[in-house]
């Protein structure tokens, strides 16, 4: 049996740690994020939705998170 490599991103400046290989999608179901009121960048650059679930992070990255919040 094999142990996943962990890999530390940081998420609106802190340190998470994901397996190797796992995609921005997946990190966004294991922050349990409302995926349909979220926005987010990697290293500073938006990412669209449909590129979460292909879009694989890499130690270091950055990823800030936005969530639309209703209200005027």
């Amino acid at each position: 049996m094999t142990t996943a490599t962990l890999i530390q991103v940081r998420v609106n400046d802190k340190p998470v740690e994901v397996p190797e290989g796992q995609s921005l999608g997946a990190l966004l179901i294991q922050l349990e994020m409302p995926l349909q009121a979220t926005a987010v960048a990697l290293n500073e650059d938006i990412v669209a939705r449909s590129e979460w679930d292909v879009t694989v992070l890499s130690t270091g990255d950055r990823i800030a998170l936005f969530q639309a919040i209703a209200g005027g």
